[in-house]
């Protein structure tokens, strides 16, 4: 298809809340680094689809618009990823056709049009301790130095956004399973790494070790195909796998925890 002649494009998107839903379009100019937020937010301001009727406005979220909050999570195009940083020009070179379809998640439960509740994920962030207590750490003093080779594997954990993408493209992840999900697993890994983090090791590791843990992983590595941030997921999930074993042998014969 000649770029000179492409003026417009159909944004094709999956609507309704959970008792109906149907595919709706709208026709838009195709504007040079046009972005998926950007199509959304053209149409918000002119809700008119393609059959010249006044519809409601489309509702997904946004917030940082640069691929740092995960909050703009949805189906482009069949595929999870971040509405903000999928441009409509690749999308539409990508797949030779004038239309970008958007849909919701499927694997948590649906708001409205492109807006799911993703609770879900920050209840397992809770399940795994995901956070470094803070209780009387001035009375500890200041804790071991952290080598340059762990700072840096620790920096990629932790640009997770909690967006979804992974458990979204994860066959774990269904009505039938309790996996936790790669998300969780990953930052359990990160706060077990911290000097002060690790002294909690155990109480993050636990929780892996029962039903919807790390051993449920089917290893499909679909999780780090597209995660938008490009963590190393299968790696997470490889060393809490030792972990886990590791701290149930410390659990089988009474052993304190150590590192």
């Amino acid at each position: 298809m000649d770029e000179n002649t492409r003026k417009t494009f159909i944004l094709k998107v999956y609507r309704g809340t959970p008792d109906h839903q149907y595919w709706e379009e709208f026709e838009l100019e195709l504007k040079p680094f046009i972005n998926i937020t950007s199509a959304l937010m053209e149409v918000q301001k002119n809700p008119i689809n393609r059959k010249k009727e006044k519809v409601t406005p489309v509702a997904w979220e946004q917030g940082c618009l640069e691929e740092v909050c995960g909050s703009c999570s949805m189906l482009v195009n069949g595929r999870p990823r971040q509405g903000c940083s999928a441009l409509v020009q690749q999308l539409l070179e990508s797949t030779g056709s004038n239309t970008v379809t958007l849909s919701p998640f499927t694997k948590f439960p649906l708001v409205k049009d492109l807006v799911v509740d993703r609770s879900v994920m920050f209840e397992n962030l809770k399940k795994v301790r995901a956070w470094v207590d803070a209780d009387d750490s001035l009375d500890r003093g200041f804790g071991p130095k952290i080598s340059p080779d762990v700072q840096e594997a620790m920096y990629v954990l932790s640009t997770c956004m909690t967006c979804g993408c992974c458990s979204e493209a994860c066959p774990q992840v269904n009505d039938q399973s309790k996996f936790i999900g790669p998300a969780a697993i990953s930052q359990a890994r990160l706060f077990n790494a911290h000097p002060v983090g690790n002294l909690m090791a155990a109480s993050r590791t636990r929780p892996l070790m029962e039903e919807g843990g790390v051993s449920d992983c089917g290893n499909a590595q679909n999780c780090v195909a597209v995660c938008p941030k490009e963590i190393p997921l299968t790696e997470s999930l490889a060393v809490m796998g030792r972990q886990v074993v590791k701290q149930a042998l410390k659990d089988m014969v009474s052993l304190p925890d150590v590192k």
